[in-house]
């Protein structure tokens, strides 16, 4: 797994968890992954919820794995992150579970 997905929850927390996926999206590049953190996007146009949805999915697809941020099961749009990830047989874990850099397979 190289390029990673951060899920987590948003809405209703302050600075929208923000900081949380900073601080992991900091961390692992620290590792060596390549990060994907919707934390990073701007606001839709539309400003509404489907609007953010539909840019993270657009960077999950993109990635071989995604890390999963305390809280993200009470957030429907991590659940529905992690369902996709699942269905696409990604590879998903915790955040903190990830100690060390990707793995390379010289194949």
């Amino acid at each position: 797994m190289k390029r990673i997905y951060i899920a987590g929850p948003m809405t209703g927390l302050p600075e929208f968890n923000y900081p949380a996926f900073n601080s992991a999206a900091q961390r692992l590049r620290a590792l060596g992954f390549e990060v994907e953190n919707p934390a990073d996007n701007p606001e839709p146009k539309c400003g509404t919820w489907l609007g953010y949805m539909r840019m993270a999915i657009r960077q999950l697809v993109t990635c071989d794995g995604v890390a999963l941020l305390p809280g993200w099961r009470g957030s429907r749009g991590a659940r529905i992150e992690r369902w996709l990830a699942g269905m696409l047989g990604l590879t998903v874990v915790s955040e903190s579970a990830i100690q060390h850099g990707p793995e390379v397979c010289d194949a």
